[in-house]
């Protein structure tokens, strides 16, 4: 199993994050990989969404959301195409009016892919993924 973690400050409250990630529906806007996300169900405090992601080809895959409302937003894989698991969360800190935001994911792959590049595919578009939420950030809450 590949796994990758990273934490980052951001320049909005935690209360302003929290809302970006855990708007699954507009990831579209500025996850470029995502071509489509939507939640089917909601029902105890999570929700299932369904992701749409182009790598290389278009996959699909459910993951359950956890939300704990300005601290936390965890997942772990119901149903896809492109995972076996599919586990992480997005941890939130109040670090002096902005936000200490801790990514963590875990994956395995539906199809075999060696253990070098599987470690390449999940933390490769990291820095990436990371820029887009601070250009997302910047883009509705401004420069802090």
């Amino acid at each position: 199993m590949a796994d990758a973690k990273t934490s980052e400050l951001f320049g909005c409250t935690v209360e302003e994050f929290y809302k970006i990630v855990s708007d699954y529906e507009k990831y579209p806007e500025f996850l470029t990989e995502v071509r489509n996300c939507k939640v089917i169900k909601t029902e105890s405090g999570r929700k299932l969404v369904e992701y749409t992601v182009n790598v290389i080809k278009d996959f699909k895959y459910r993951l359950w959301m956890t939300e704990d409302p300005n601290q936390k937003v965890a997942w772990v894989l119901e149903s896809g195409d492109l995972f076996k698991v599919s586990n992480g969360y997005w941890q939130l800190a109040d670090e002096g009016g902005k936000t200490r935001a801790t990514y963590f994911v875990e994956a395995k792959f539906n199809m075999f892919v060696p253990g070098p590049i599987a470690k390449a595919l999940v933390s490769v578009n990291l820095p990436n993924m990371m820029s887009s939420y601070h250009k997302r950030v910047k883009e509705l809450y401004g420069k802090r």
